[in-house]
């Protein structure tokens, strides 16, 4: 079907004529209906299609759309790409910082896009004249709902996509990578089987070859990482040799240069062929490059990609790569949640991470698959090729991974002490019934009664309760006889400035005595 046929007010807003497949099926569910959607699909199938036609439902019918990105980098991107909206006469505004809000905009506005963190920012904040624009939300479109599974930031999303539900009652349309319990993001979310997808991979536009390729771990892990990157310039060297392209994704900002750099003199050394020699604008416009490491490299064919460089320079490699000038690029995660640019080869050459906190942690499973979902480039490769480079140890487990793929799961439960108390500040949660209602709206519940004795789902209202009583003993909230509850001043404080509840009872603590007192902070 024809995009003109489809939405012919909107024909304009879509960067190409006919919807593929996955899109037509989906069609009658977002533009037919008002009912709440949920699709998961693979990656580089379309689904920011499948959000854009939401969000022009919900223009037609005269309401305001709230698109949830994943990260900044992609809510920045949306800002530009959506200016196609603009053209037609829409307002599309990035909400970012308090202190960068502007409330006019953001009320004027028809598209809104907004991270999940500054989403649980603004609902807790719905009733001030600042943030009142979040009240007048028609549809919220969730992009990458999977993130529910992420340990860090999946209950934020899990909580304010909970709370949205409350203050405005808007159509939900959530997205995601291919994900097995697709059922319980729809019984969640009330979406319909009839407005219930779950795409395999018969619908990737390039076919996907995953596999892992082991290492024999090191005493020494800086030696490791070195052997990580010969043994990943062997799997990359073949496809470069043929014209294609490799996105290598490392641990940290730091990684991303090293690895380049050694990466760029291997590659001289094997004489490969790379760079973009003979194209003078090309490297022209390299010099121009902020960051002198990325300058020197970028001409031979090889970059590096992380949140640290300057807006210019991301925009640029980005554009080199999609191009071609670049045939081997190093990154973060970033590029794997963010900015659609894929490689014929994606390799992941470190599966651990540091943690400030916890030491060296495992990538998450969901961040490898959404890494090794870059392979493949629609219109140039008939196969992308996906490879994660482990200790032999942990062969089996990828490999299992890459076969079976990961379940959603709720993280709520991790950090459900902070999120009841914003809840209570809030004035949300007056009692205990509503405690136990608030409960039953969140997708801890609902998974925990999808895997009754993973998450012990009998002892679930037990351990709320539990919760409850901590923020009572801490100081958060105060309960009557009645079992009727409210936050304190510690309570609000917490919840206003998005603390954690332990760094709230340390000022609470610093404060007591001193002229500075919980009740001049909140009223600042």
């Amino acid at each position: 079907m024809r995009v003109a046929e489809a939405i012919p007010e909107f024909a304009e807003a879509f960067g190409f004529e006919e919807f593929n497949r996955m899109q037509r099926e989906a069609l009658p569910a977002l533009l037919d209906s008002e009912a709440n959607v949920v699709a998961s699909a693979p990656t580089a199938s379309g689904k920011t299609a499948l959000a854009e036609l939401a969000i022009c439902k919900c223009l037609s019918d005269g309401g305001t759309a709230l698109f949830v990105a994943p990260m900044r980098a992609l809510t920045n991107e949306k800002e530009s790409e959506w200016e196609r909206f603009e053209s037609l006469g829409y307002s599309v505004y990035v909400v970012t910082g308090e202190r960068d809000l502007n409330p006019r905009r953001a009320e004027r506005a028809d598209i809104l896009v907004m991270t999940p963190e500054k989403a649980d920012s603004a609902t807790r904040k719905h009733e001030s004249p600042r943030y009142g624009f979040i009240e007048a939300v028609d549809c919220v479109v969730l992009d990458e709902v999977h993130l529910l599974d992420s340990e860090k930031r999946g209950s934020v999303l899990e909580v304010t996509v909970s709370r949205l539900r409350r203050i405005c009652g808007p159509r939900i349309v959530a997205l995601s990578a291919t994900m097995p319990n697709v059922g319980d993001v729809a019984d969640w979310l009330d979406a319909p089987p009839e407005a219930t997808f779950a795409f395999g991979d018969e619908y990737r536009p390039v076919d996907l070859h995953a596999d892992v390729k082991t290492y024999t771990h090191g005493e020494n892990s800086f030696a490791d990482k070195y052997r990580r990157l010969y043994r990943t310039l062997d799997i990359v060297e073949p496809h470069i040799r043929e014209d294609g392209q490799a996105l290598v994704f490392v641990s940290s900002r730091q990684d991303t240069v090293m690895a380049a750099k050694k990466a760029r003199d291997e590659i001289a050394e094997r004489d490969v062929p790379v760079g973009a020699r003979g194209d003078y604008d090309f490297h022209t416009e390299a010099t121009e490059l902020s960051n002198d490491t990325l300058r020197k490299s970028v001409t031979d064919g090889v970059a590096f990609h992380h949140a640290g460089l300057s807006k210019a320079d991301r925009d640029r490699v980005e554009r080199w790569f999609k191009e071609g000038k670049v045939q081997l690029l190093f990154s973060t995660s970033t590029l794997a949640w963010g900015v659609n640019l894929p490689a014929r080869c994606v390799v992941i050459r470190d599966t651990k991470h540091h943690d400030p906190l916890e030491g060296e942690v495992d990538v998450s499973p969901l961040d490898v698959l959404q890494m090794l979902g870059r392979a493949g480039r629609p219109g140039y490769d008939d196969v992308g090729y996906g490879w994660v480079v482990c200790d032999r140890a942990d062969a089996d487990r990828y490999r299992r991974l890459l076969k079976e793929g990961k379940e959603i799961e709720s993280n709520l439960a991790d950090d459900i002490d902070a999120h009841l108390n914003a809840e209570i500040a809030m004035g949300t949660i007056r009692d205990l019934d509503d405690v136990m209602s608030w409960l039953e709206t969140t997708f801890y519940y609902v998974r925990a009664r999808s895997k009754p004795d993973e998450y012990d789902f009998d002892g679930i209202r037990d351990r709320v309760r539990g919760t409850l009583e901590s923020l009572v003993d801490r100081g958060f909230v105060e309960m009557d006889e009645d079992l009727g509850v409210a936050g304190t001043d510690l309570s609000r404080l917490a919840s206003k400035y998005y603390l954690r509840l332990d760094t709230a009872e340390r000022f609470s603590r610093l404060a007591e005595g001193d002229s500075v007192t919980v009740d001049a902070v909140l009223e600042a």
